[in-house]
């Protein structure tokens, strides 16, 4: 697959590199990051989404003493996003849930940086990795990109097997363009670890707080009605198999752009 260029990013803001460029991998090293601390607060600083997910195994790239790269590979939601691909049990294998490269890094650096991962997590015996494309752009409430949208293009070069989209969704947008998850949503409902932290959320985007944190279903009914809501048509979806057997066959032609 080739492109003109690829994405990086800087406090949350797009950025672009020649694809073509060579990585001097002797001035950089890749080392497994022990705790969230660093990752958490690199991807929450850089990535658009500003989140960060349920990790099992971070990577740092370095280029001297600067974290330069975050590479974190977390448990979904739902256990069958691994299942369905890799069968085995959903511990045995991972998704790729951040992935984010400042715009110093040079253009062959994303492929470079998860071969390194990929061999650590290989020797960890897991039996294969999913990533996912977000292809749809989203836009603040002023009409600024926040996100441009990207189809895997560097998933294309490290030889993912392209297994089509995710299901159609609803989204719905907060006004900085990021997403109010289903999954926060689902926290308040149930007022599980983390929902009085949605429900700030809800309430920075306009909606009433609510007066009683007892029966949180019509307020947050109604606060998610006053979002603006996306039809969102799929991410794409990406994988390897980390293990001799497991065997991925694909015969899905690969997105282009625009697509």
């Amino acid at each position: 697959m080739q492109a003109d260029f690829v994405q990086r990013w800087r406090v949350r803001v797009p950025r672009y590199r020649p694809a073509r460029e060579c990585i001097n991998t002797k001035a950089y090293d890749v080392v497994e990051l022990r705790s969230d601390t660093a990752a958490k607060d690199f991807v929450q600083a850089h990535h658009y989404s500003g989140t960060y997910p349920a990790a099992r195994f971070r990577f740092g790239l370095t280029c001297g003493s600067h974290l330069v790269g975050v590479a974190v590979f977390s448990h979904p939601c739902n256990d069958a996003v691994l299942t369905s691909v890799f069968g085995g049990e959903a511990i045995e294998s991972v998704e790729l849930g951040r992935f984010v490269l400042l715009d110093d890094v040079p253009g062959n650096g994303e492929t470079w940086f998860l071969a390194r991962c990929f061999d650590v997590l290989r020797k960890r015996d897991l039996r294969g990795v999913v990533a996912f494309s977000d292809p749809h752009p989203r836009h603040d409430v002023n009409g600024r990109v926040v996100m441009p949208g990207h189809i895997g293009v560097i998933y294309q070069a490290h030889n993912g097997h392209y297994l089509g989209r995710s299901a159609r969704r609803t989204l719905h947008l907060l006004p900085d363009g990021s997403v109010f998850s289903a999954r926060a949503a689902s926290k308040v409902r149930r007022r599980e670890v983390g929902w009085q932290y949605a429900v700030e959320q809800l309430i920075a985007a306009g909606a009433q707080p609510p007066t009683s944190t007892k029966g949180l279903r019509p307020w947050l009914q109604e606060a998610l009605g006053a979002l603006r809501r996306l039809q969102h048509p799929g991410n794409h979806r990406y994988a390897w198999g980390l293990h001799r057997a497991v065997k991925l066959a694909s015969t899905l032609p690969f997105p282009k752009r625009g697509l």
